[in-house]
């Protein structure tokens, strides 16, 4: 009797996407702001040859990562001594739905059955261009433009009745905390 069950032959998503051994990026910081890269070792500059600094911690990562197609370790270690290590994950792409070739007709009940979503938009400034901004009360996430700014839209119908609603928005990088309360 076999009970591990079948081998699989194929690779699993998450087995396809992250590699067994993740490259290693150290980032420190010095006291002024600039940023001194490491990609397993090697230097890695900023290709227009300025320094990087705090405010391009965003562009250098997704120079780095290739706009998140490769998972990394990263390694920040800052000028007083704090380090902080995280791993980048891949951003999964997002896959367009083709219609049904055998679609079902609109019926009269369907067309009235829609629910148009009622949306509120919270914008902030202060992030790290490209950081990860939590959405509190964590109803989604968004990402920092490269200006540092975090927008996100929150359907008002998914939020409890008779009560007044205030949001967060947090970078998980910078630590910037904004709280806006949604109109």
């Amino acid at each position: 009797m076999n009970l591990t069950g079948p081998r699989r032959s194929t690779p699993t998503d998450d087995e396809a996407t992250a590699p067994v051994e993740l490259p290693h990026i150290l980032v420190t910081v010095a006291e002024d702001g600039t940023l001194t890269a490491m990609v397993d070792g090697a230097p890695f500059p900023s290709p227009d040859g300025t320094a990087w600094t705090r405010a391009t911690f965003g562009p250098l990562m997704d120079a780095i990562t290739k706009d998140r197609t490769i998972a990394v370790r990263v390694e920040v270690r800052e000028s007083d001594g704090s380090v902080f290590t995280d791993i980048l994950r891949t951003r999964k792409p997002r896959r367009a739905v083709a219609p049904s070739e055998n679609s079902v007709p609109e019926t009269r009940r369907s067309r009235h059955a829609r629910r148009v979503p009622r949306l509120s938009e919270v914008t902030a400034h202060g992030f790290v261009p490209g950081e990860d901004v939590a959405v509190a009360t964590i109803v989604s996430h968004t990402d920092a433009t490269g200006t540092g700014e975090a927008r996100a839209l929150i359907d008002l119908d998914d939020l409890p009745a008779g009560t007044s609603h205030e949001v967060i928005l947090f970078g998980r990088i910078s630590g910037t905390l904004a709280v806006r309360r949604l109109i």
